[in-house]
């Protein structure tokens, strides 16, 4: 194998990587905002709530049958004591706690014509929505 054998897939790879970005960006369309913003926060769907609280805020996203929340810091860095716990109506909540520096989540549950409630604390600040969705 020659020195220049491993450059050559390489590149190849490189090029294939470009062209998927590329076809990527020309698919996203006025949407995209929103979309990013999911992604980003690890939920599918539509931003449905947003609650906003002193350090940070609870985003709650719909989808046609799932509901998803995060809590987002407002100024991540430092690990500092988060959760998220979202429920569906006659359901059971789940929840993601622990020291994190950006964001607690996402969590999701099945929510196809149910209601749902979600809670948030971030360094012993804490908020909630009470039943939404329905």
């Amino acid at each position: 194998m020659g020195a220049g054998a491993g450059h050559t897939g390489i590149r190849a790879a490189a090029r294939t990587l470009a062209v998927l970005v590329a076809a990527g960006l020309a698919l996203t369309g006025p949407g995209a905002v929103t979309a990013d913003a999911a992604a980003l926060a690890g939920c599918s769907g539509r931003l449905a709530k947003t609650a906003r609280f002193a350090g940070g805020e609870l985003r709650v996203y719909k989808s046609r049958q799932y509901a998803c929340a995060v809590t987002v810091a407002a100024k991540p860095g430092v690990r500092r004591a988060m959760s998220v716990t979202l429920q569906a109506r006659g359901g059971r909540a789940v929840t993601d706690k622990g020291r994190f520096t950006h964001q607690a989540g996402p969590v999701t549950v099945h929510a196809l014509n149910r209601c749902v409630r979600a809670s948030a604390s971030l360094a012993g600040k804490k908020t909630a929505t009470g039943w939404i969705l329905c």
